[in-house]
């Protein structure tokens, strides 16, 4: 291959770039080969459109653009620093580049056309024979996508996990302080509005709202023992409470924002003291049904 050269280490192969699948040089590179200003190389392609079909030579678009100046050339400061005077670049394919030499007539165009043919045909020629490299670097390239898939699945599959272990939950006798504690965090997912149910609750309830930044619904029973007297002396300083007595309730309830709801085994206040869990109940049919009662409570109950 002839390897013209036009700055220290670069030559002509160097100048060679695949765009849409083809081999092609930038306008500005063959400018510098022709020894002319690259208006020129413009200016030909301008009064000669018939001899260019964009199969010969095309103007990037702002992707191939930038691609080609900051990932190949890393000259990402041009494209910021210019603003709107920065013009994309124009290309041309190895049959552009021989039609160009028959319009730039100089001996020094025909020289260098000829150069530049002859690196194009040997670039072919070196990819032909090297074409089971090609191959193989292609079969990597998609056995790392495979594995990409795979490593996300088992990301997934372990996100899954973790999600299955945190909110199934299962305190044994001793685990009090666990269980207190993971009610609170659960609490605290709330961002607009919690609702409790839960007919035995006591004063414990109040020590895990008091610090929440939300609207709280208790739902609980006639003979709790947390009493009105109880609520207003909290309100007087927080005042995020609404407390409902209704007893038609079993089990407990945990609502965060009308969007998750979790069931508890035992009572708040009794959390952790015998064996119970904590579970995030997925059909979204039965929390409708629950909030529906809810909502009617609410709306049936003179505070």
């Amino acid at each position: 291959m002839n390897n013209l050269e036009i700055k220290e280490n670069i030559s002509i192969k160097d100048m060679i770039y695949e765009v849409r699948g083809k081999q092609v040089m930038l306008a500005s590179d063959l400018a510098v080969l022709y020894k002319v200003e690259t208006k020129r190389i413009n200016e030909a392609v301008k009064n000669n459109p018939l001899k260019f079909p964009e199969r010969f030579s095309w103007v990037l678009d702002d992707y191939e653009s930038k691609k080609l100046l900051v990932e190949i050339f890393d000259q990402k400061s041009i494209i910021d620093t210019r603003g709107g005077k920065y013009k994309n670049p124009r290309v041309f394919t190895e049959s552009g580049i021989a039609m160009l030499s028959t319009i730039l007539k100089s001996e020094t165009a025909i020289k260098t056309s000829i150069n530049i043919i002859d690196a194009f045909v040997s670039m072919r020629h070196y990819i032909g024979n090297n074409n089971d490299i090609y191959k193989s670097l292609n079969n990597i390239n998609n056995k790392l996508i495979d594995h990409d898939s795979s490593i996300k699945l088992l990301q997934e599959s372990f996100e899954k996990l973790e999600e299955a272990r945190e909110i199934n939950e299962i305190y044994f006798d001793g685990k009090i302080y666990n269980a207190y504690s993971k009610i609170i965090d659960i609490f605290s997912e709330a961002k607009k509005e919690l609702i409790i149910v839960d007919r035995y609750t006591d004063k414990t309830i109040l020590d895990m709202i008091k610090d929440l930044d939300c609207k709280v619904i208790l739902i609980t029973g006639k003979n709790s023992k947390l009493s009105r007297l109880d609520i207003e002396k909290y309100n007087k300083t927080y005042n995020n409470l609404s407390i409902y007595y209704n007893d038609t309730f079993h089990d407990r309830y945990f609502i965060i924002d009308r969007n998750k709801l979790y069931h508890s085994g035992n009572s708040v206040n009794h959390i952790g003291y015998r064996k119970s869990s904590i579970d995030v109940l997925r059909d979204n049919n039965i929390k409708d049904l629950i909030i529906k009662d809810i909502d009617n409570i609410v709306s049936n109950t003179n505070l």
